[in-house]
């Protein structure tokens, strides 16, 4: 259900069958956002620099995932029109004032790139250039505005398939000095037939994260991880249980004398082994809210591996998110709630008040500064009130009683907490441990593994949430994240096993 869901919210594809158009028809074309080349998440909306705007600047209307995103789409004053060339076609006439050069200028010495669509294909270009002819002092430099734009289009029978712009690196205007400038912007069109089908325009932009290099590389990661779980399975089999079987036959042939006989290690500390841990509402909300985010990640990998998150499908990560967080919140409350039962909690409203706030109440306090930043900066980061309206309503009518919801269910659970053995009333004092036992290099020691077989995709992640790389191949994502996970529960229990050893009994939290 959550599934089918979400599928619907993003809407993949649904409109691929409206892209038909006939010869002169006008194809959508919208200005999404301007920015610094070598930091794409700080954008701006596209007139917020002094562009020729058309008379009526109409919002494109968007989806909640696509706010999310950053995306600000307003009408273009260019006009493509089907299987339409033209060619240096005058947009406007415009006298640039000294503070707009120097709002272009500033724009330049940056970097600064635009970003449209047209007919949901994404397009980028340079503002204009600097040039800089081996002077060494920025004051010497050149700046020159791009004030020519060429559209190359492929079309196949009534369809877009493909479009390129280019700048004209002849059609400059010199903005070097803080004087008004006569500027004349243009542009021209260019159709030409292609082979390609509708159903395969979107692979090119996936492409530069599949090439063999790439690929490589990832199967690399992969090998590497594999050789981890092997090493980790290996250590686990021969030493772990060739201990822990030699210590049960010892404890079954000295049960008659078991009280003659003092006890060492994991059973000298049998009776406070399953002793309740301290915080118990707070470790209970950890592990609701941790059972929710894994089955969120589950779920992406899901709608990743059938195709919902293709390159440039608009904000359909961040509504999946969304979407998916929302409906699965019942899983974070029944799961808190019965596990706090399980540790004789009492006070089970607290318990998830705490579960719904563990995650949510610190992303709201850091989005609450990012937004605030955004709106001083006036990027396109920033969300509107009405989205921030949308996204409260979802919360309180949907997050909230699906957690209550699972909270009731949870405390009603008939579930019992099954020790193996009794706990004993007082708890037995923890010997000095070596330094390299404690919490802090236990962490090191437990982080280190599983990140050194996922750094490498990690790398490809962040290159994608920062930088301009498109993220694609979930498929080997998904195999690495299920590595990930063994891991991580080999590391566990290793760990576990040493710390209780070491006759430290409180294991819970760590």
């Amino acid at each position: 259900v959550v599934l089918l869901l979400v599928y619907a919210a993003v809407g993949v594809r649904s409109d691929a069958s409206n892209h038909r158009y006939n010869q002169g028809d006008t194809v959508p074309l919208y200005a999404n956002k301007v920015g610094p080349f070598h930091n794409p998440s700080e954008t701006y909306r596209y007139f917020d620099l002094p562009f020729c705007s058309p008379g009526d600047v109409k919002d494109k209307s968007e989806a909640l995932g696509e706010v999310l995103n950053g995306d600000r789409l307003v009408s273009a004053p260019y006009k493509l029109d089907f299987l339409v060339d033209r060619e240096s076609e005058v947009i406007c006439k415009k006298k640039l004032s000294k503070t707009e050069v120097t709002v272009f200028r500033n724009a330049v010495a940056k970097d600064y790139y635009f970003q449209m669509y047209y007919d949901d294909l994404p397009i980028w270009g340079f503002l204009g250039k600097v040039y800089k002819e081996d002077k060494t002092d920025p004051s010497d430099y050149k700046y020159y505005l791009f004030k020519h734009l060429h559209f190359e289009i492929s079309y196949n029978k009534d369809r877009v398939i493909e479009i390129n712009a280019r700048t004209d690196p002849n059609a400059l205007v010199d903005i070097t000095d803080d004087k008004e400038v006569d500027l004349e912007f243009l542009y021209s069109v260019k159709w030409k037939e292609t082979t390609i089908p509708f159903e395969r325009r979107m692979e090119k932009y996936s492409h530069s994260s599949s090439l063999p290099r790439h690929l490589e590389i990832h199967w690399f990661s992969i090998i590497n991880s594999c050789v981890t779980v092997l090493l980790l399975t290996g250590f686990l089999a021969t030493i772990l249980m060739r201990v822990l079987k030699n210590d049960f036959v010892k404890y079954a042939h000295e049960e008659e004398t078991a009280d003659d006989q003092e006890e060492t290690g994991w059973k000298y500390i049998h009776g406070d082994v399953f002793r309740f841990p301290k915080h118990k509402s707070l470790f209970a909300a950890s592990l609701g809210c941790g059972t929710q985010l894994f089955t969120l990640a589950t779920f992406i990998f899901l709608l990743a591996l059938v195709g919902v998150f293709y390159p440039y499908n608009r904000g359909a990560l961040f509504t999946a998110l969304l979407v998916i967080y929302a409906l699965t919140s019942g899983i974070a409350g029944y799961t808190a709630s019965s596990f706090y039962r399980q540790l004789e909690g009492t006070n089970w409203v607290r318990n998830l008040l705490l579960t719904g706030g563990l995650f949510c109440g610190p992303l709201f306090l850091t989005f609450c500064f990012l937004n605030t930043v955004a709106i001083a900066y006036r990027a396109t980061a920033a969300l509107p009130f009405g989205t921030i309206v949308v996204i409260f309503l979802i919360w309180a009518l949907v997050t909230s009683p699906l957690l209550v919801l699972g909270g009731i269910a949870g405390k009603n659970s008939k579930a019992e907490f099954q020790a193996p053995c009794r706990t004993t009333k007082y708890p037995r004092e923890i010997p000095p441990l070596p330094w390299y036992r404690g919490t802090l290099p236990q962490m090191a020691m437990a982080g280190f593994l599983p990140f050194s077989a996922i750094y490498i995709e990690l790398y490809y992640i962040f290159a994608s949430v920062w930088g301009h790389r498109i993220y694609t191949i979930y498929s080997i994502l998904f195999i690495v994240f299920i590595i990930l996970l063994i891991v991580t529960a080999f590391i566990t229990v290793a760990l576990t096993y040493f710390q209780l050893a070491a006759e430290d009994h409180e294991w819970w939290w760590r």
